[in-house]
This record gives structure tokens, C-alpha cells and sequence, in this order.
């Protein structure tokens, strides 16, 4: 079966909870093309803004630590509905908030709610298909198509009013929750109970803990574009930003499904990751050196070629190089990529303003950098894992 195949060859239960998984992280972008408004409107600093995003990515992090351990006690769908149900509240919340600080804090509620959702979400997904690789294309497919749909949406509702994409964000969700609750399943086969200590167990193991270090300084990367680009083109309206990071998020959506699997086909994972973060660094020294000038929109909608790529290859690894179980691998790999990604947007806002606005760019640049160098030195921990994991899987079809 492939991706690019009838939709309806995929259970209906995948197919719900790739739905939620749209509008889940439709929830992230939908505040993109909203920032410079709210910014304007409230009287907040570039950091002030950007806390939006740092609250929601540290909650998100941090609350990783036991969304593994809750899936395998109350079960996958009651983790998904209670982390659908804490997004839909939320975002309604934020659509009332009175100022920066408010929106800030119950940003952070939604970040909790969605890290309950999208580690879950995957292990369902997974769990319920019979192709683990077809089954993580369909849901990167469903991520990107909502990062790509999420700041549309956000452009053209937020042309009335900064508020109203939260409502509809919280509208959507309550959608999902409902086509959730009515489909799905937990998979047959349940994963034993797990705790905190078992999701920080897992840092032992070296493939896991590399690929979520190197994934840890491309989402730096991956922040800074997505969350901190938008207020150095601030001149554009909320529509016309909207576009933009729409064209960003759909080139996010093709490469994730066409073109990774066809370079990983032809030159492997680690080269292919190796190759990827390259062009991550290009692109954003790009955006640096076209700040103030219209080139910089087209650099950052390009940027979704990488982006694309690597939030498909991360994904896979984080799956198929680890020892544990589901639950665990992506609870330990989510955890400690998105609390390295947590100060990107309120760093590159204070920077940006205090140092100049092409200052953030270089800055993940150079972090990006360092993540490459570190794969080209430990990447044999990733290529050691999947090759464990091959071998495991070929002896247990044996038995």
C-alpha cells in the first residue's frame, strides 16, 4: 500500500486520528500571520510576542515526561481525547485573553494539551496500520498539511480580528474530538505501563539520544523560521502572511510525503538527514543576508523543502533506531527536541529587536551547524540502531 494510493485503503480509525493530527498542528501555525497585529494591538515587544510560541513549545516539552506514561495507563484514544479536549479549551481561552502575558500562559495550557495528543497520536496511527513507514508518511502527510493550513486560516480569520483563529481553531478541534471519540480504538496489542523514569531510561540508548540532540538544534532552526519570521515582514497584511507560510507549510507537506522517501531510497537515512541539515544552514544564512527585502519571502517558503524532509526523518528514527517501546521512544525524542526548541522564538525576538533583525537567522544557522557536525560524528549511533532493530525484526519473523 502506498500514500499516494485511495485514502480509503487506510482504516477508518487512522484516517480519524489523522484528521485530529491536521488540526492539531493547525493549531501551531494559526498564530503566524496573527503575530505582528497582536504585537501592535497590545504593545508588546518582539520577545513578549514570541512567548506565544516559547510557552507553548516548553509545556509541550516538558509535558512529553508523562504523556507516555498516561497513554499506557487510561489507554491511547482517552489520551487523545483528553489532549484534544485541553486544545479545544484552550484555544477558546486564547480568543478571550486580555493581553500578552494572559495569551502567553494559556498557550502553555494548549502546549499541554497537544503534547498529550501528538505523542499519542502516532502510536495509534502506527499501531492500527500494518506498514510502520506508510503509517508515519500518512501522519507527517496530516503535520504538514495542518502547518500549512493552520496559517491560512489564521490569515484570513485574523483579518477581522486577532482573536477569532483561536475560536476557530477551537471549533475545529472540537470536530476532531468528536470524529475521535465516535472511530477510534486503542491498537490490540497494549504497551506495558511506563513512568517517568522509563521515558528518562531512555536516553540511554545512543541512537535515541543522538537523533533527538541533532533533531533538538534543527528544530532551533525550524522555530526560528516559523516563529520568528513572520515579524521581520511585518508590513504585509494578515492575509498576505498567511499565503506565505500557507506556500511554506504545503512544500513541508510534499516533501515530507514524496520527497523523503525517495532520498532515503537513494542515499540512505543518515546521509539524507546529513544532507538535509546542509540545506537547513543554507537557508537560514539566506533569510539573514534578504532581511528587508522581498527575497526573504521567497527563502522562507523554500525552507519547507528541508523542513519537510527532516520532520519525516526524525520522525522515522526516533521509531525505527530505538530499543523501547512507542510510547517511550517518542515521549524521550519529542521531550528533548522541543525543550532545545522552547528558547528559539523568544531569543530570536529579543535579538532580532536589540541586535538586528538578521542576527536570529544567523544565530540558528549556527546552531544548525553544530547539530550537523554532531551527526557526522556520532551518526553510526542512528545507523547502529535501525540495523539492531532490522535484526530483531528478520529473527522474530523467523521464530
Amino acid at each position: 500500500m502506498s500514500l499516494t494510493g485511495r485514502l480509503d485503503a487506510y482504516p477508518t480509525p487512522v484516517l480519524a486520528t489523522a484528521f485530529a493530527t491536521f488540526v492539531a498542528f493547525l493549531g501551531i501555525g494559526v498564530v503566524d500571520p496573527i503575530l505582528p497585529k497582536i504585537g501592535q494591538q497590545m504593545g508588546a515587544s518582539h520577545a513578549m510576542v514570541e512567548l506565544l510560541f516559547s510557552s507553548y513549545i516548553l509545556v509541550m516539552a516538558l509535558a512529553m515526561l508523562v504523556s507516555g506514561a498516561l497513554s499506557t495507563r487510561i489507554g491511547s484514544k482517552n489520551t487523545v481525547l483528553l489532549g484534544m479536549a485541553l486544545v479545544a479549551g484552550f484555544a477558546a481561552l486564547c480568543g478571550l485573553a486580555p493581553d500578552v502575558l494572559a495569551l502567553a500562559v494559556l498557550r502553555g495550557g494548549w502546549g499541554f494539551g497537544n503534547a498529550l495528543f501528538t505523542s499519542t497520536a502516532l502510536a495509534i496511527i502506527v499501531g492500527l496500520s500494518t506498514e510502520v513507514a506508510e503509517a508515519i508518511l500518512l501522519y507527517e502527510a496530516a503535520l504538514g498539511l495542518g502547518i500549512a493550513a493552520g496559517p491560512l486560516l489564521g490569515g484570513v480569520l485574523g483579518s477581522a480580528s486577532w482573536r477569532i483563529p483561536f475560536f476557530g481553531t477551537a471549533v475545529l478541534m472540537a470536530v476532531g474530538f468528536l470524529t475521535t471519540y465516535a472511530t477510534v480504538s486503542d491498537p490490540e496489542t497494549r504497551e506495558e505501563k511506563q513512568t517517568v523514569r522509563d521515558v528518562l531510561a531512555g536516553y540511554r540508548s545512543d541512537a535515541l539520544r543522538t537523533n533527538a540532540l541533532v533533531g533538538l538544534t534543527y528544530s532551533f532552526g525550524f522555530f526560528t523560521i516559523l516563529a520568528y519570521s513572520p515579524l521581520t515582514v511585518a508590513d504585509l497584511t494578515s492575509v498576505q502572511l498567511g499565503v506565505v507560510y500557507f506556500a511554506w507549510g504545503a512544500l513541508v507537506a510534499v516533501s515530507s510525503v514524496f520527497l523523503s522517501t525517495a532520498l532515503i531510497r537513494r542515499f540512505g537515512e543518515i546521509p539524507t538527514l546529513g544532507g538535509t541539515l546542509v540545506g537547513m544552514m543554507a537557508v537560514l544564512a539566506a533569510a539573514g543576508l534578504t532581511v528587508g527585502t522581498t527575497a526573504l519571502l521567497a527563502v522562507i517558503v523554500l525552507s519547507g523543502v528541508c523542513c519537510g524532509v527532516a520532520n519525516a526523518l526524525f520522525t522515522t528514527l526516533a521509531i525505527e533506531s530505538s530499543p523501547h517501546s512507542r510510547a517511550v521512544s517518542s515521549a524521550a525524542y519529542n521531550c528533548l527536541r522541543w525543550a532545545g526548541a522552547a528558547v528559539a522564538p523568544v531569543l530570536a525576538g529579543y535579538l532580532g529587536q536589540t541586535y538586528g533583525l538578521a542576527t536570529p537567522f544567523y544565530l540558528a544557522a549556527a546552531v544548525v551547524l553544530a547539530g550537523t557536525l554532531y551527526l557526522l560524528v556520532r551518526g553510526s549511533d542512528i545507523r547502529d540502531g535501525l540495523r539492531a532493530n532490522a535484526s530483531a525484526g528478520h529473527a522474530s519473523a523467523g521464530d
